[in-house]
């Protein structure tokens, strides 16, 4: 009892000891941390400061209007030691351009647990924001712009993380980046409205479970989503368009739920490579090159309720068996050519995703030039007629004749806002 009435008395009284320092254009930010005491709350006026900082003491960094915190091209504008900072208002920009010392707008070390970086803008740094070994950390509508005059590989990465577990990375807006979210081995996070464009990857992500990614937009970029070797992901409504590569691809991938996401516009909408044991349902696929790529064994995966509409290829299936999907409820597939007799919305006819044709137009696209010939017309008939003939496909039983998404037009055109 006296030990907690202890305890009680020392949190009083470092609360009571914690103060509110004024900082003004010509004087030090520096000094301040250095003169402030643990729970202290450091404000910055309006101006522009060439300063490098080291937050090594739990405190709040405070901008007021948005003041300008400059590195002058030499290596972190602000390196993090500390657990417990809060980081909020600020323009922070032009830290150094070495790789090989992960120069960063704002570089969090090792135990610095529970930081928040809220309302930032992050510009013309190497990697806007790395995190390496820490918990707990909450990233927050902040706009992350790299060094867009580097070209992609020169470039670091938007947001970093690397071994963290519990992260919140939430509503920020980064552009012109090597990789918008770089994720490796971390574990326990949320990935939420963040808008990821112009860069290499929008979120490229690796070896980390038991995460969620949702309502995301991620877009002209060379690769939308790029999830890798990872397990037990929510990855439910997203917008992936206008990717050069792919919408989203889902690699070595297990145990995932992949739902109500529209990915369209892209080279490959789902790119979906030795992944088994996944749910994807309820997703619209919709003006791709390639709708689906299906690769590597990608087997045991419920695909139910999805629309894949007007893609140039529904599915390109690699593999030498069938595949079934739509066990259940089937899926809208807009190439479909069969009909409903009985007049319950699902088609009669099976629905396959490609023929002997297809396959020849992989292994030899000037085939395409041919496709309207009376030639391959007779082949996709004797290939229908002749099971010694046929190519191992996507089978759909239960193929819908409507679109689950009654406004896919809608979607489809809103996705851009």
């Amino acid at each position: 009892m006296r030990a907690g009435l202890l305890l009680l008395a020392a949190t009083l009284a470092g609360l009571s000891h914690a103060a509110r320092h004024s900082v003004s254009p010509g004087e030090s930010i520096a000094a301040a941390i250095r003169a402030a005491q643990a729970g202290d709350v450091i404000q910055v006026e309006r101006g522009h400061y060439e300063e490098r900082l080291l937050i090594d003491k739990p405190l709040a960094l405070v901008g007021v209007d948005r003041p300008t915190l400059s590195a002058q091209g030499e290596g972190d504008v602000i390196r993090v030691r500390a657990a417990d900072v809060r980081i909020e208002g600020f323009i922070v920009r032009d830290s150094g351009a070495d790789l090989g010392e992960q120069n960063a707008g704002i570089y969090v070390e090792p135990g610095a647990d529970r930081l928040i970086v809220r309302g930032n803008h992050l510009v013309y740094n190497l990697f806007g924001i790395w995190l390496n070994g820490v918990k707990d950390v909450q990233l927050a509508g902040n706009v992350i712009t790299g060094k867009r005059d580097l070209s992609s590989a020169q470039r670091g990465n938007g947001i970093q993380l690397y071994n963290t577990t519990g992260a919140q990375v939430i509503g920020n807006n980064i552009s012109f980046t090597r990789d918008g979210i770089y994720v490796d081995i971390s574990h326990h996070a949320v990935f939420r409205d963040n808008r990821l464009h112009h860069s290499r990857y929008g979120a490229h992500y690796m070896n980390s479970n038991d995460n969620v990614w949702e309502d995301n937009v991620s877009y002209l970029n060379r690769g939308g989503i790029a999830l890798m070797q990872v397990r037990n992901q929510v990855v439910r409504g997203n917008r992936a368009w206008g990717n050069t590569d792919h919408g989203i691809m889902l690699r070595s991938i297990q145990d995932s739920v992949v739902e109500n996401n529209v990915v369209s516009g892209n080279n490959r909408g789902l790119f979906v490579y030795d992944a088994e044991y996944n749910v994807l349902k309820g997703n619209l696929v919709a003006a791709n090159r390639v709708g689906v790529h299906l690769w590597a064994g990608s087997i045991h995966n419920q695909v139910e309720g999805n629309d894949f509409i007007n893609n140039q290829e529904q599915v390109r299936f690699v593999a030498t068996r069938d595949e079934e999907w739509g066990r259940q409820t089937g899926n809208y597939w807009s190439n479909y050519r069969g009909w409903d007799t009985a007049g319950d919305g699902v088609g009669d006819v099976p629905y396959e995703a490609n023929d002997l044709v297809d396959r020849l137009t992989w292994k030899h696209p000037l085939v395409k030039l041919l496709l309207n010939s009376p030639a391959v017309h007779s082949l996709r008939l004797l290939a229908r007629q002749f099971p010694m003939l046929r190519s191992p496909s996507v089978v759909d039983k239960h193929p819908r004749m409507r679109p689950f998404h009654d406004d896919w037009n809608l979607s489809f055109d809103e996705q851009r806002h």
